[in-house]
Parts: structure tokens; sequence; C-alpha cells
């Protein structure tokens, strides 16, 4: 009897539609049941294979072989797990199977992961495709109830596979070019770069900002306060000696109200979370990067089946999720929930109708609760925390609008005009249920009295405050995310803003982009902060123009969306990257600029002895060697969340073993075994907080870090004195 097979994208995704599916004999790689057969990918399987496959003159790094274009883009089987494509391989050339379901993501590198197993099979037999946003048994019985057609989603097949081949020619052609023109480990990309360049330009803007004083004249009229404004509205003072004379005329005179403007602002709900969204709250209000953010959601999509499908730009839902409302909100009746679901359903209330758009849903709805309970003892903090946002957003999308009176007072005291603001609520509409809200606050806030035209106020005492103009802020992990969302207004050329359109990157790949500059040594955070490097800041000045220009990436995807639609051809598309990518590389080839290594060290390598990298990377200190063939590193310290005993700043960890030592910039060291033990003491201290602490330092310590070697415990030393 021929059975069907079932390709997922992950084990845990393949067990669990095996476990729907009634399929129980596990036989290693796969899940065998009486109709079907699941088996999985472990990501990708199968990828673009080196510039090496296409000739012996690519194994060496040389300007002269470049660029490199290939006729036509060879696969390889991923070494690292082509234990696992074996398998797959053997089931999809087996007589017993009659046909596929494709069962990976439900997205552009979803779609990509599957075919390219396929191609490299040279798999010919009729496909069918499982498109699911959520992974409850529920879902997964309606998905294969109302399979599709394979052949409907070949044009989302060449889409993806246009952009990896095109991020290929054009990626690994500059990075060779940029590498072998300056001898430094350099890299860029049309995603990456134009995000680096777009912190670049803020670094800038802060480099050649020249802050200014001015003043602020404020008064106290027993009640409340006021402050001075101008004809223009504005009440920064520029001029010290004229804030001193406002100061000195009003300094214990008769302030009269002469005008009260109550004005009733209404705010709506915020619309429902899409990632991009999602990704910037988890930042400001946890300092979770995008990266965690994502792999937090996908855990709470794939393991605990309490949200949906994350990689989602759209902030709607479609028509046919409103009947499932009822139930999504059951399943998240509890806690701290509970009431709010309970008013909701009792009072019939519905989702806000500006939620529910057909047209604004392309591939996912917004990230939003499923219908299956979710156990949140279960979950770690981290999944709590987002588990909560979405919910919490999700509801208040049920609740009227947030009303309030703002209003706005003007008295007048020897011919100058002074203000003052408060406001009242009307009605508390969703923000009963949202608390962590970042919606722009009205001006300076105050409980006014009940002011009436024409009474006066005898001014009680004066202030003035003297302020410095401060330059644009910089990037945070959230703002970056907005600026890479909307980039537009980095335009150079106006009339090309109307192209912009998706933006840097997508949803789904602005996350990797952001960690890759960390990992390029790029990019380095202290506290929230983006600091750009000077690795970063040489790199935007030695790549072409254009590949740092926001437009090209935006125009790609604009492309890419087209291809997917059936609206455009793939080979004409590359075709057009291949011919860029020769002006490109004649950019770098003829340019006469110059790269320096500024944070070279004494120390040399031990594999290659050549002279270290000093970097600050995203976990802690690291020392890295400036050939790019050799690529040692060696970790010298790592960022902790260990507070300080005397300052309560976090410390950095020193060292390996029974050496591990943390040291604060306030001049604290301890050894890290003293501390853990000093900790455990403390009344009313927890042991299991210590020894959950360490495991955790030591799962990390494994996933990122390698051990320091004998060498690199001898140049610690040499670091610390």
């Amino acid at each position: 009897m021929s059975k069907i097979l079932v390709l997922a994208e992950k084990p845990s995704v393949g067990k669990e539609l095996a476990r729907v599916l009634q399929c129980k004999k596990n036989a290693g790689g796969y899940i065998e049941g009486d109709k079907y057969i699941v088996t999985w990918a472990l990501g990708h399987l199968v990828t673009l294979a080196e510039p090496e496959a296409y000739g012996e003159q690519y194994k060496q790094w040389n300007m002269e072989t470049l660029p490199m274009i290939p006729q036509k883009m060879k696969l390889k089987v991923i070494p690292e797990t082509a234990k696992q494509f074996t398998v797959v391989k053997k089931l999809l050339q087996s007589n017993e199977i009659s046909s596929l379901i494709i069962a990976t993501d439900s997205g552009r590198e979803g779609e990509l992961v599957a075919r390219w197993i396929l191609e490299k099979v040279s798999f010919q037999k009729p496909i069918q495709r499982l498109w699911i946003s959520s992974q409850t048994d529920k879902a997964i019985k309606e998905g294969f109830s109302k399979l599709k057609e394979g052949k409907q989603y070949l044009h989302l097949y060449h889409s993806a596979q246009a952009r990896a081949e095109a991020d290929w020619i054009v990626g690994l052609n500059v990075t060779r070019a940029l590498t072998c023109k300056y001898n430094a480990q350099l890299s860029a990309g049309r995603v990456q770069t134009p995000t680096l360049a777009i912190i670049a330009q803020r670094e800038q803007e802060i480099k050649n900002f020249i802050p200014k004083d001015y003043y602020i004249v404020r008064a106290d009229l027993g009640k409340f306060f006021v402050t001075y404004q101008n004809d223009k509205k504005q009440t920064n003072i520029f001029d010290k000696q004229k804030a001193q004379n406002i100061l000195d005329k009003i300094k214990g005179n008769r302030f009269t109200v002469q005008k009260i403007n109550k004005t009733k602002k209404a705010i709506t709900p915020p619309m429902l979370y899409d990632l991009t969204e999602l990704q910037r709250d988890a930042n400001k209000l946890y300092d979770m990067s995008p990266k965690e953010t994502l792999n937090i959601m996908q855990n709470l999509y794939e393991k605990h089946k309490a949200l949906t499908y994350p990689r989602t730009d759209s902030r709607y839902i479609t028509d046919d999720i409103v009947p499932t409302l009822t139930d999504r909100l059951k399943a998240v009746a509890k806690g701290d929930f509970a009431q709010f679901v309970s008013e909701i359903i009792k009072n019939k209330k519905s989702i806000a109708k500006v939620c529910v758009n057909n047209s604004k849903v392309s591939d996912h709805h917004a990230i939003i609760p499923t219908e299956q309970s979710a156990n949140m003892l279960s979950m770690t903090t981290a999944e709590k925390r987002i588990y909560m946002l979405v919910v919490k957003r999700f509801l208040t999308c049920f609740y009227s609008n947030y009303v309030f009176e703002n209003i706005k007072a003007t008295l007048e005291c020897m011919g100058e005009t002074f203000t003052a603001y408060g406001n009242s609520v009307v009605e508390k509409g969703w923000k009963v249920i949202a608390t962590n809200i970042t919606e722009q606050e009205e001006e300076e806030q105050q409980n006014l009295p009940d002011l009436k035209q024409g009474e006066s106020y005898i001014c009680q005492a004066v202030q003035l405050k003297q302020m410095k103009t401060t330059p644009p802020p910089r990037y945070t992990e959230a703002t970056l995310l907005s600026a890479m969302e909307n980039p537009s207004k980095f335009l150079k050329d106006n009339t090309m803003k109307e192209y912009i359109g998706g933006g840097l990157g997508t949803s789904a790949t602005r996350a990797d982009i952001i960690e890759k500059l960390f990992s390029s040594f790029y990019i380095e955070k202290r506290g929230t902060s983006l600091y750009i490097t000077s690795k970063g800041m040489q790199l935007v000045s030695l790549v072409p123009s254009d590949l740092k220009e926001p437009l090209l990436t935006a125009k790609w995807e604009k492309e890419l969306e087209a291809i997917s639609k059936g609206k455009q051809q793939k080979n004409k598309f590359l075709e057009e990257i291949k011919q860029y990518t020769y002006e490109l590389i004649k950019d770098v080839k003829y340019s006469t600029e110059q790269y320096r290594h500024d944070n070279l060290t004494r120390t040399k390598c031990p594999v290659c002895g050549k002279p270290m990298l000093a970097v600050n990377g995203k976990k802690g200190k690291m020392l890295v060697c400036q050939d790019r063939e050799c690529g040692e590193r060696i970790h010298v310290s790592r960022a902790t969340n260990m507070r300080c005993p005397n300052c309560h700043k976090r410390m950095e960890l020193f060292g390996d073993g029974d050496k591990k030592t943390y040291v604060c910039v306030c001049g604290f060291r301890e050894k890290a075994d003293a501390l853990h033990k000093k900790i455990s003491e403390q009344k009313g201290a927890s042991k299991s907080t210590v020894q959950n602490y360490m495991k955790k330092q030591k799962r990390e310590q494994k996933e990122e870090q390698k051990e320091l070697s004998a060498f690199g415990k001898a140049l610690l030393e040499a670091l610390k004195e």
C-alpha cells in the first residue's frame, strides 16, 4: 500500500504532525503510520554551493577572478545535516511513496527549505502544500483537510530562489573584493550594508552636533505652575539676558487667565502585533534582542502552540478568523486576563473593525493567541513576557477608545504669555488592560484647578531652568528596527520614496541582519545603545555608494514580491543582478580608499602568529585573528547579569574553571565561587537562584563561546595588569 510523505521543517513540528496524523512508528529520522510517513529537515538540508564548486580558480581569494557569475547555480548538501538528508532522500525516492505534502514553515524561506531538497533529489511525484498559521491540533487537522496544490506555490519558490541567488552573487563577490583589496575581514550585503550606513549616519550627526544653552522660565502660582511661551508658541529662550529680564519682571506679580481651551481627545487601541512591532516592544520593555524575541516566538508557536505564526508583516486578521475569536478569548481566560475576557464575552464586544482587513493580509495574519489554552507554568520567564504582551494587545482590540479631556490655559503677566497644560480622563477604554503602552503623552501634565477666564493668581516663586540642546539619540535595537522598516527618510532622492515599499529586509530577516552586524564587529552595544565601531565606520566609506542606499534592497523586495505573484520573471531579475555585480566589483577594484586596523594588539595569534584584534562582542570582550583564513577567536570576558555588591552595575566574568572572577568597572573584583556562596548564604536568598544562574552560564558558554585556551588564560592575566 502506497503512502503519503509529509515533510516538516523541524523535528519538533514533524513529531507534532505525526501525532495528529496517528503516525506512531518511530524509525529514526521519520515517523510512520498507516497512511502517512512524516519526516523533517533540520532547517536547511541543502544550500547553494560555495564558489570553489565552480572551479579551482576560486579556491584562492583573488581580485582577478572576480566577479564570480555562475551560469547555473549549484546546490549542495550541508555536511552537518547530511545524515538527515540521506533519510529524506531515501523516502522521497521510495516506491512506497505516492506523493508529498510540503509542511515546512508557511512562508518564502520555508518554501525554499523544501524545494531545494526536492530539486537536489529530482523529485517528480505529485506535491501538495500544507499552509497553516498555528500549530494547534485543530489548525493542523483543518490544514490537512484543505491542502493546496503544490504548483500554486511555485512562484513563491522562484521568489525565494531569486533572493538566495542574488544575495550569493552580490554578497560573496563584494565580500571577496573588499577583503582582497584591503586585506581585512570585511563583508557587505544588500541589507546589512545600508542598515550599517543608517547607524553611521546617526554617529556622524552626533559627532557634528554643537550643543547650545537655552533657558526655560517657570512660575509657581500656588495651585499650579505655568511656563513662558513666545509668539511662536516656543518655550525655549536662547538669550540668557532676555530670560533673566522676563524672570525679574514677573517675580511677585499677578497672572491673569486669558483663555481656557478644553479639547476632548481619543486614542484608538493599538493595532495587533506583527513581528517587527513585537520585537520593538520586547526590546523597549525587557531589553530583548530582535533575534531573542523571534526565537521565543518560535517556541510559543511550535512548542507551546499558544500563539500564531510569528514571521508575519501584517497587523490585521481576515474575515474567516473572526468566528474563531471567542475560542481564542476563552483560551486566554486565566489569571489577570480572566476578568477582561469575561467582560468581553458577557457584553458581546467585537474586535475593532479596523483590525479586520482581508486586503492587508498576504501570507499570514497578525500574531494572536491560538484556540488552545497554554500552560504558562511550563513557560520560561521570557516566554511568559512575550505571551503576555501578545495577549494584552489582542484583548485591547476589543475595548473602546481611551478618551481624555486636554486642558490648555493661557495666562498673562506684565505683557508676557504663559501656558499651563493638564488633562482629565473621560473614559479609560482599552487602557484598563494595556499598562505598558508607549504612546506619546501630552506635554507636561498636572492637575489644574477649575480655572475661569479673568481669574488672577499671584506668583509665589520663579525658576530659571538652564538646559542644553541634545544630539539625536543613538539607535537601540528597537529604534533600528523602526528605521529598517521605514527607511524612506534616508533616501537622497525624494522622487524615489514611493518605491521604498517594505523597507530593509523583511520582518523575518531583520533580527538576523542586526545579529550579523554584531558578529562581524561592525557595531557594539553599550547599555541599550548601539555604537558603530571603527571597522564598521570604515566599511561604510569603502563599499560602493549605491550598495549602502536603502533604495537598492527596497527595489529588490518589490521585485521579489512581483516574482512571488507571477508578475515578474526570476531570470530577468537575476540578469539585472549579474550586470549590477560587474559594476560593484569595478568600483571596489579602482577605489583609492585605505583601510586601517586601529584595534591591533601586541598579542600574537596562537595559530598563525599574526597580531590579533581586540573587539567587543555582544556577549563580552574577544580577541580575533585579523587573517581571514585563520579566523581564530579567544574569549577574554563575558557580560553577565550579576550585579556588583557595591555599585549594583552588571559585572564581567573573566577566566574559566575555579579561576572565574567577577570584575566591575567600579573596581570591585571577587572569585565567582566565593561570590555565589555569599549570595546563597544571605538571609532569604535561594540556593536554586544561584544554581539556575550557573546552569544558564554554562549552557550559554557551550552554545556561544569556545573555552579559553591555555594561551588565552595567560593572555587574560596580561590584560588584567
